[in-house]
């Protein structure tokens, strides 16, 4: 990249920069130098990732652990199948394939459609700019700027690199998206900055990504590409990997727990078949080995990858109606988990509408409701609406001339929402003027001069004739600026439509009202007029004088009025709100006191700024991390900083935001949250989710759902994993105590109490459907009472692992027992009038299909009662319907019984599986009355 020899070029002269950049103020570069400069540096654009290929996409599904146990148990089904001729179709194996192809598919295609964030930075640099070369204006892409190249700035241009300026004229642009700045900086051109001066407050240099909303400028390129502010950005989110979101780190940990357990049984199984077999050859090796898929299958939940992406795909609809829009399937989980919120204030918090709520006149001072664009609203005094024709008169006053000194417009557009154009505070008198104005018709003041606004000047004056002679004149001149320059060239006020003299004690209220708006973070400006017989020839500064002073309004970008209430409910739900902003330290403070962001326990009482978190140690900056709740003017590092403090500190954060500024914490963060509306490209390729209304409180009910969402998720964890662990111990207690249940004495050639297909099928069954209708289960538990759980919080926490336990113990004993009940030489005594291996078989493998049908009621809550609410869940028992008839079918249809091995049973063996399976609805019951026992509400903790 082409130098220009200067690190902070905010800090050189326009002739230092003008001179290290090799280039002329007036004439720019030469066409010939600047092509060896584009050939030398490259264009003008972010670098984009390397891509990804498609194979290494699709290796990444198949490395999960649980995945790799069931590719070990697809490769044995075919050996097993392999050894006894290849007569018949391997079912296991084609139907555990088919699984593991869908979890893979469903994998990759998240993973496509997820990463595109610096893609989108590319595309937001991707405008034209107007450069000098040769002395001639050009008009050219932005990726061909290079440094040197000297560009022309005028009203609506997009700044397309990093310039310093040479001059400015009314030069205000727009850098929200790239500071959080809520309104336009004024740009001057000729001071020198100090080199530690934070990039919002660069006023001498303009940025890529940024846009000009007013004025005119030139500036020298000093920084393209990847050099500029938003390619620094870009290279952050490159490096800021999107971690696995918890739920995903769940499963990985349940994955990696459940494949060591698998593979212990296992091989104690198939050891224990090889040792009591008389013969040892290598098909018995390879039937023992088929008895360890049997265990492995009945082990492996390979539906939960399926039914999790299912649930989550479902919720995602039901965000979606919320207007909460998500692109990766898992952060539904996520933001349901979170302790902790990062929020942008501009667009999120507020309005991103700058607004007039308060006006002083020397008749008094009022309040002015409505916010927004919306040209709706009235004046309120004390908190009644003001009738006093005097004071309306005077507010009038005030912002009809305000909206007259003013360049911006209020419009509709095609969806009839109203909109502006031109500066955001111009364009609050505007508003201000509508919402007063009873009827629509524009006032008649047609401008014929002024003197523009200038940071030097600090005003702006324009001359107006008054067609209508509303102020008895044929012409009037206005004036808006900071109150004490406006306040300095007054000499009277308007009182009751009268002009009287200003005196000293009213010039010190007038001061005294606009420090007061200060104080409550409002931006003061005041309106004087002067009414003049006849046009001045020439206008200027001689012309400012002698004014009759109308008044000073206080402009906010309001907050969103549902904000307070969400940030209320928050902290209820024990979640942490952190406001992170590039706007002022005092606005930043009064929204944060206003919206309630400090906290219940009142921790904070003040903005820390980005400069002051920059010159913080790591222990210094984790204390305050740990302690304030509001930061202002930070920059991307910055909340790229404290979103990784946060998590070092174990907690699971969202960040949302609108801007370029934020991307790189939307994509570190545990959820990445963009806004729809205002945000721009990149923050929502960075983030996870989109807020389709930019509404903080659409966040509240997005955590509501995620939290259900978990709930449900836990639902069918708990009723898989105890499924599943009931066959587990069939398994192994069956083939280690096969004598003991009579097996041995039928004959069998494989001593164990189920076969593969059989468990396969009770997996496919009731896994599927069951587990499905878990899924999308109606909560019957207050989730937003909740603490957010920790990172370190188990999907499987000791008291789930307990009831999971329970059930899958009492599930092998029902199973176990209709074996022994319907075989002699067991323990118990024969009662099924029976000898056939078959259908003793098929009595344990019905009675493992109904109890699972009462195991999912059970699962629906792990303290509430089953016969709580039991039909609100028509899924539920559209589910129990199809599993029985489908278990009815496949032990009395022939084909079925060929294909599993089933016999058919009489009246009196269902009564007996049917008698045998309830016990775990009777066993789950006992638990949950001795946890109910003495159970209090466990409120949520206190955000902070």
């Amino acid at each position: 990249m082409t130098a220009i020899g200067v690190a902070t070029p905010w800090a050189a002269s326009t002739d230092e920069l003008v001179a290290a950049a090799g280039t002329d103020a007036e004439s720019g570069l030469a066409a010939e130098e600047a092509a060896a400069r584009l050939a030398d540096d490259g264009p003008n654009e972010i670098a984009e990732e390397p891509p990804i290929p498609w194979w290494t996409r699709l290796g990444r599904q198949f490395t999960d652990p649980l995945v790799l146990l069931l590719l070990v148990a697809i490769a044995i089904s075919v050996l097993a199948w392999w050894t006894d001729g290849s007569e018949s179709v391997p079912l296991e194996a084609i139907v555990i394939a088919a699984i593991v192809a869908l979890n893979a598919g469903i994998g990759y295609w998240q993973e496509v459609k997820a990463v595109a964030a610096v893609d989108a930075l590319r595309r937001l640099s991707a405008t034209h700019a107007t450069v000098v070369r040769d002395g001639r204006p050009h008009r050219i892409v932005t990726a061909e700027l290079v440094v040197g190249d000297i560009i022309e700035l005028a009203e609506g241009d997009a700044v397309g690199a990093d310039c310093r300026l040479v001059s400015a004229a009314t030069l205000h642009v727009a850098e929200a998206s790239l500071t959080g700045e809520s309104e336009p900086v004024t740009k001057q051109a000729t001071t020198p900055l100090d080199p530690e001066t934070p990039l919002g407050d660069r006023t001498n240099m303009v940025f890529n990504g940024t846009a000009v909303v007013r004025g005119r400028g030139v500036g020298v390129v000093v920084a393209t590409a990847m050099d500029s502010e938003i390619g620094r950005i870009a290279s952050m989110l490159d490096q800021g990997d999107a971690d696995e979101t918890p739920l995903e780190a769940q499963v990985s940990w349940l994955g990696r727990r459940l494949g060591i357990a698998v593979v212990v049984l296992s091989a104690v199984v198939v050891g224990a078949v090889v040792a009591t077999a008389d013969d040892r050859s290598f098909a018995t090796v390879v039937d023992a080995l088929l008895v360890g898929v049997s265990l492995a299958v009945a082990a492996v939940p390979e539906g939960l990858p399926a039914i999790l992406s299912v649930v989550l795909a479902l919720g995602v609809q039901r965000m979606a109606r919320e207007q909460a829009i998500v692109k990766r399937l898992s952060s539904v989980e996520t933001l349901g988990s979170a302790s902790v919120i990062c929020t942008d204030k501009t667009g999120t918090l507020t309005r991103s509408e700058m607004t007039i709520v308060r006006v002083a006149t020397p008749s008094g001072t009022v309040a002015v409701t409505g916010v927004g664009y919306r040209p709706v609203g009235h004046l309120e005094q004390d908190g009644e609406r003001v009738t006093d024709e005097r004071l309306i008169r005077a507010v009038e006053h005030v912002v009809a001339a305000g909206s007259l000194v003013n360049d911006a417009s209020l419009h509709r557009d095609a969806e009839g929402g109203w909109k502006i154009q031109g500066d955001p505070t111009e364009a609050a008198f505007v508003v201000a003027a509508a919402k007063l104005r009873e009827d629509d018709e524009p006032l008649d003041f047609p401008r014929i001069a002024e003197i523009p606004f200038s940071s030097e000047r600090r005003r702006m004056t324009t001359v107006h004739e008054d067609v209508s002679r509303r102020r008895g004149t044929d012409y009037v001149l206005i004036m808006k600026g900071a109150p004490d320059v406006v306040l300095e060239r007054c000499a009277h006020e308007l009182v009751d439509e009268r002009v009287v003299p200003l005196t000293p004690e009213r010039r010190a209220q007038i001061g005294a009202a606009a420090d007061t708006f200060a104080e409550q973070a409002l931006r003061t400006i005041a309106v004087a007029h002067l009414p003049l017989d006849a046009a001045p020839d020439e206008l200027d500064d001689t012309d400012e004088a002698e004014l009759v002073h109308l008044g000073v309004v206080g402009i906010l970008d309001p907050p969103r009025p549902e904000a307070a209430t969400a940030v209320a409910e928050a902290h209820a739900a024990g979640i942490r709100v952190i406001m992170l902003t590039g706007d002022h330290p005092v606005t930043a403070a009064r929204i944060g006191a206003e919206l309630g962001i400090y906290g219940s326990d009142g921790a904070g009482d003040r903005g820390v700024t980005g400069q002051e978190l920059a010159a913080m140690d790591d222990d210094e900056f984790a204390a305050v991390i740990a302690d304030e709740s509001v930061f202002a003017r930070v920059a991307p590092e910055h909340k790229l900083r404290i979103v990784e403090q946060l998590q070092r500190d174990g907690g699971i954060v969202a960040m949302t935001g609108d801007g370029v500024n934020d991307a790189p914490a939307l994509r570190r963060a545990d959820i990445g949250v963009a806004m729809g509306v205002n945000g721009t490209e990149v923050s929502k390729e960075a983030a996870d989710m989109i807020l389709a209304d930019d509404n903080f409180a659409t966040i509240l009910r997005a955590v509501r759902e995620g939290r259900e969402i978990f709930s449900d998720i836990r639902k069918v964890v708990r009723y898989l994993l105890s499924s599943n662990g009931g066959e587990v111990l069939v398994m192994f207690v069956g083939v280690l105590a096969a004598g003991a249940l009579g097996l041995r004495s039928v004959g069998a050639e494989q001593a164990v109490p189920l076969l593969a297909a059989q468990i396969l099928w009770i997996n496919l069954l009731t896994d599927g459907a069951l587990a499905l209708a878990l899924g999308v289960d109606p909560a019957v538990e207050r989730v937003m009472e909740r603490r957010p759980r920790r990172l370190t919080d188990r999907v499987v926490d000791g008291e789930m692992l307990g009831h999971i336990g329970l059930i899958a113990v009492v599930a092998a004993i029902a199973a176990l027992a209709a074996i022994d009940l319907g075989l002699p030489g067991g323990l118990l005594p024969e009662v099924s009038g029976t000898v056939d291996l078959d259908t003793a078989r098929t009595m344990a493998f019905t009675t493992l299909v109904l109890g699972q049908i009462c195991n999912a009621f059970n699962a629906r809550s792990s303290r509430r009662s089953a016969f709580v609410r039991p039909f609100e869940n028509r899924l539920m028992w559209i589910a129990v319907g199809v599993t029985v008839v489908l278990q009815i079918a496949v032990v009395h249809l022939p084909f079925m019984q060929s294909a599993f091995d089933t016999a058919p049973l009489s009246v009196a063996q269902w009564a007996t599986t049917i008698a045998l399976a309830s016990t775990l609805l009777w066993a789950d019951e006992v638990w949950k009355w001795w946890l109910r026992r003495g159970e209090t509400a466990q409120p949520a903790s206190a955000a902070g």
